[in-house]
């Protein structure tokens, strides 16, 4: 019987993000970015009734990621983060550096 070497894997870093952003209650508020494709619904956040804000955990790899709230439909920025890149749409995403 031969043996079959193991292939390696690399390990990729990442860290648990909390993202926030201050809102009323009953509004439909997601997460987008490079990290979900995008996806404006992939990642609905939870509103927290003492901070007033809504959040989400997300574990990233290491390294920039870009990010959009979408706030009933409407893409918005971290008003929060004043890190931000311009986009192809001519306008802005965040941007977290993820250590």
């Amino acid at each position: 019987m031969k043996k079959v070497a193991k292939k390696s894997v690399k390990k990729v870093a990442t860290k648990v993000v909390k993202f926030a952003v201050r809102g009323e209650k009953g509004k439909a508020v997601y997460l987008a970015g490079d990290f979900n494709e995008w996806d404006p619904k992939a990642k609905k956040m939870a509103y927290k009734a003492r901070k007033g804000a809504y959040e989400v955990e997300v574990k990233l790899p290491c390294g920039e990621h870009q990010y959009k709230f979408v706030i009933d439909g409407t893409w918005c920025t971290d008003p929060e983060n004043i890190h931000a890149v311009r986009n192809d749409c001519g306008s802005f995403n965040s941007l977290i550096d993820v250590k």
